[in-house]
């Protein structure tokens, strides 16, 4: 114990010798201000060599299709009629320009059809689409608008016939 003691006393002198803050509680001596350089670094921009940068990042966006001999191609991919039809609402197509109509699943078994990118008077679209469905031998079609999204979701899987309809529309 006497000899804790004395490490503790000769610690604490050591500290006052150096100048230790957690000992004495003294502030760090004041340190000089930086001098200032005569002059700034400049910096040089080569636009040259950007060309070589271009090349590594990414497009901003998906190019076009190349044009085909035959529509529609081995994927069952076909582009929109070039005048849009004139129809009180459009269909955009999705970035990647395929029909914007997905199938969901739902808890397990509850099978959802949406249509998104509707752009217009998306009531219409929704009669036209109560109409077709109802053709094919649907009873009692459900489906769910929202304007603010401009999306429908239809119950029931729908997609391949969905598809159809909108191709043949023009869209």
């Amino acid at each position: 114990m006497a000899a804790m003691a004395a490490f503790g006393r000769r610690l604490r002198a050591l500290g006052r010798a150096v100048g230790w803050r957690g000992v004495q509680g003294a502030a760090p001596p004041p340190q000089p201000p930086p001098q200032p350089t005569e002059d700034p670094p400049t910096v040089l921009e080569s636009t040259a060599d950007y060309a070589f940068v271009e090349r590594l990042l990414p497009p901003t966006r998906v190019p076009d299709p190349p044009p085909h001999p035959t529509y529609p191609t081995p994927s069952g991919w076909s582009p929109p009629r070039d005048p849009p039809p004139a129809l009180p609402y459009f269909v955009r197509r999705s970035r990647l320009h395929n029909l914007p109509v997905y199938p969901h699943l739902v808890k397990g078994n509850r099978r959802l059809t949406e249509l998104r990118h509707v752009e217009g008077d998306i009531w219409a679209l929704e009669r036209e689409l109560r109409e077709f469905l109802g053709g094919l031998g649907a009873k009692e079609l459900e489906v769910q608008v929202n304007e603010v999204t401009g999306s429908l979701r239809l119950k029931g899987h729908w997609q391949r016939e969905l598809r159809e309809w909108l191709l043949q529309k023009g869209f």
